[in-house]
């Protein structure tokens, strides 16, 4: 079939991305996946290498680009995806947060914090897998706080990683319980994007949500606690590897961090509460003589070198924001090539017979559709209306439950896999941060060891099949605790 499009003139392209042009591939649908398996096939080739690097991946992004362009039957329509994607409002957020978070977690490290978490493990004895269990939940309480997991794992990774792995965390273990913490986040959080969209598409009551789910939740966090107790320590201890002194005055820069969470608890945009953590970073840094005027900006000795921390943070993640560009842009093409509808209208005949049943297909199917999408939100977004909410009422779930069912699966494997947003940001602050201080850099594949996406799986496949946590409809329309597990199919 020729170019819909054919007709309009380049002049407006930029016009034209929201009209309504069929995308198509040679083969069918499911040759939009083809691109994807591009840009999958080498990041994990160059990460078996051993040889990663956010600006090495960029190439698969290019790559994946120009595949699918010389797979699809119109490259116009084809064009205007990739644009849609790239400009799509879900993505602005997520960027901008993302260059915020930079600065911020630049100015906490430089501010003297790791010092302060140095001196403050030394002193203490929270060291080895103690220490794993700290940022763990320090990344939970931020995260939690802000209902940002990249913000977390961006602000966070510069301070507890090198600090950390001198007090003999394990790099992995360690690089991983700050993911981890950002998942738990992103699970509870009333203000993240998945809570909301899960509570929306189910028709659910946000108190309710949370309530239902914190359960599930602090069980998987216990989990999580429980293998980094086991698996987080054994590091070589060499607290004076990092070549600065550790001292008490660097904790003072903690503040700014409780600055950002109360403010997002205070149901504060996350940018604005990022900006206002950054201000008092920088305020209490020149009070204490942490940090100088110099330091934060001033015109370099010569042209391209860095005018100081605010430029420092930004280009430290800019790489990654490329090729979280270059996913977006992928994942609008599997959703406008009709890849994800004809999944749907697949999995929609396939009904389920009983509640046991109808919660492993919400559940699951959420969890599949995370996988080729880039972020989270959207794969909820795809299966909560279409699926989730019409089979969980069927069998009278409560709307909690159904929120819960999709909430708690789209924060699984999505916290795994290489080509998703949140671990290409967690790891490219790694590579960063490692290089700053000369330390080991975990695989990005470790990604698969985190203990809270894995403990959730095991949590929420637990009581999918034996009812624990499960609520159903009651006649005055109150969620009410769910029959025994035995009496239903």
């Amino acid at each position: 079939m020729s170019d819909t499009s054919a007709t309009h003139t380049p002049a407006t392209d930029l016009n034209d991305i929201d009209q309504p042009y069929e995308l198509k591939f040679w083969g069918g649908p499911a040759m939009a996946l083809v691109p994807a398996a591009v840009l999958v096939g080498i990041l994990l080739w160059l990460s078996l290498e051993e040889r990663a690097s956010i600006t090495g991946f960029w190439v698969g992004g290019w790559a994946a680009i120009v595949v699918g362009l010389l797979l699809t039957k119109t490259p116009r329509a084809f064009a205007l995806s990739i644009v849609r994607g790239l400009t799509a409002q879900t993505g602005a957020v997520i960027i901008l947060a993302y260059l915020f978070a930079g600065v911020f977690g630049k100015l906490l490290s430089e501010g003297g914090l790791v010092n302060g978490l140095l001196w403050f493990g030394v002193e203490t004895g929270v060291q080895g897998a103690l220490y794993a269990i700290l940022a763990f939940l320090l990344s939970c309480v931020f995260s939690a706080g802000t209902g940002s997991s990249v913000g977390a794992v961006l602000a966070l990774i510069p301070v507890l990683y090198p600090t950390g792995v001198a007090l003999g965390a394990n790099p992995v273990m360690l690089a991983v319980a700050v993911i981890a913490g950002g998942a738990f986040g992103d699970n509870v959080a009333p203000i993240s994007d998945t809570t909301i969209t899960s509570a929306y598409t189910a028709k659910a009551e946000m108190g309710k949500v949370v309530r239902a789910r914190l359960p599930m939740a602090l069980v998987s966090a216990a989990l999580t606690i429980v293998v980094l107790a086991f698996f987080g320590g054994g590091g070589t201890k060499s607290a004076n590897s990092l070549n600065i002194d550790a001292s008490p005055s660097g904790l003072l820069m903690i503040i700014p961090f409780f600055v950002v969470i109360v403010l997002a608890m205070r149901r504060h945009h996350i940018v604005v509460s990022l900006i206002w953590g950054s201000i008092s970073a920088i305020v209490i840094g020149l009070a204490t003589g942490l940090l100088t005027p110099g330091a934060i900006f001033s015109i370099p000795s010569a042209r391209g070198k860095s005018t100081g921390l605010i430029e420092d943070g930004l280009s430290d993640i800019t790489g990654a924001i490329v090729l979280v560009l270059f996913i977006l842009a992928l994942a609008q093409v599997l959703t406008d090539a009709g890849v994800m509808a004809k999944l749907l209208a697949v999995l929609e005949k396939r009904a389920a017979r009983g509640v046991r049943s109808a919660e492993l297909m919400i559940s699951g199917i959420t969890l599949l559709f995370t996988v080729p999408l880039g972020a989270n939100a959207p794969a909820i977004l795809l299966v909560g209306p279409t699926i989730g909410q019409p089979m969980g009422v069927a069998h009278r779930l409560a709307p909690a439950r159904i929120a819960n069912l999709l909430d708690c699966a789209a924060n699984t494997v999505f916290y795994m896999l290489p080509w998703h947003n949140a671990v290409i940001i967690w790891y490219a602050t790694l590579v960063t941060t490692s290089k700053q201080y000369h330390l080991p850099l975990p695989s990005i594949a470790s990604g698969f060891l985190n203990p809270y996406a894995w403990a959730l799986l095991l949590v929420l496949l637990f009581s999918i099949l034996t009812g624990w946590n499960r609520q159903y409809i009651a006649a005055d329309d109150e969620p009410e605790p769910a029959v025994e597990a035995a009496a239903v199919s």
